[in-house]
């Protein structure tokens, strides 16, 4: 008989130790999550906020988080489905919804910390990175106040792949807009060239305001307008049209920017008419069984007939 080397051998099971739970099924990047939440040993219990971007397949949510040994804790959140109120009921998941739920988290958490009045973010959206020096560190706001400093966000943008235009950036953008400090620069944002390393910040601005779905619905309307009627079947329904999406996008901006409150849950009111069936007993279940027996042999035996 052949000699057979053992490669893994019982010594080795025995000290093999499988991944986290999560890692194995491709829902944290434990490498990325631990430099997102680790802080500095002279920060002692200072924790690192993380501005959390998440698509699902109908909307968008934004979270402020910061880790605790037993979990996460929220500190504010904002999804996508929340923009209705505002004036915004079609495409809630596209760059521009992306770009309202960011500026909108980020304008909740400020008044809820009490930073509202003093970091009112960028209001004249023009697309461009700003940030300001200050002290030898750069935060990434318009002005620092001397008393002050701006609540500082690190983007977590979880298993995603960080390509050039991603919608996350249009969230990370609203709320950089809305007066987060979130270190960032221009080169994931749509209308960087990494070829030429030049960044267009008219385009950039083009797609906050919705202009990328307009040129589509104008595009779609003239060549297939059967496509058009289905594809946007929900912008009709609502009255929007392509010339018109800059103006929706602004008012939604103005709106957020004049209530970015939380709207009040209704109490809760169960249905108590429903009753739960009871459950059979095993004598009942047997019963039950048998007739449905009797039942298909009567069946077969008419068949047979």
């Amino acid at each position: 008989m052949p000699f057979v080397k053992v490669q893994k051998s019982k010594a080795y099971f025995s000290r093999y130790q499988v991944k986290f739970r999560r890692r194995r099924e491709g829902k944290t990047d434990y490498r990325q999550r631990k430099r997102l939440c680790a802080q500095d040993k002279s920060k002692y219990q200072s924790p690192k906020y993380r501005l959390v971007v998440r698509f699902t397949n109908t909307k968008v949510i934004c979270q402020i988080a910061y880790a605790l040994v037993d979990g996460d804790r929220i500190l504010c959140q904002a999804s996508s489905t929340e923009l209705p109120r505002y004036g915004l009921s079609v495409g809630l998941k596209n760059y521009a919804a992306a770009y309202c739920t960011g500026l909108l988290v980020a304008r909740r958490l400020l008044q809820k910390v009490g930073l509202d009045d003093v970091y009112e973010g960028n209001t004249e959206i023009d697309g461009e990175v700003v940030s300001t020096e200050y002290d030898k560190k750069t935060y990434f706001v318009d002005e620092v106040d001397d008393d002050k400093r701006p609540f500082r966000a690190l983007l977590d943008v979880g298993c995603k792949a960080t390509t050039t235009g991603n919608r996350i950036f249009g969230a990370l953008k609203g709320a950089a807009d809305g007066g987060l400090d979130i270190p960032h620069n221009e080169k994931r944002f749509p209308g960087y060239d990494r070829d030429g390393k030049e960044y267009d910040a008219d385009m950039h601005r083009e797609r906050i305001f919705g202009g990328h779905v307009g040129e589509y619905m104008e595009y779609l309307e003239e060549e297939d307008n059967q496509k058009y009627q289905e594809h946007f079947a929900a912008y009709i329904a609502n009255d929007v049209e392509a010339d018109g999406l800059e103006e929706l996008y602004e008012s939604v901006h103005e709106k957020i920017r004049g209530d970015p409150s939380a709207s009040e849950k209704k109490d809760f009111t169960p249905d108590k008419s429903f009753k739960r069936k009871a459950k059979l007993s095993y004598d009942e279940r047997k019963a039950r069984v048998q007739e449905k027996k009797d039942a298909k042999n009567a069946e077969m035996e008419e068949d047979d007939e």
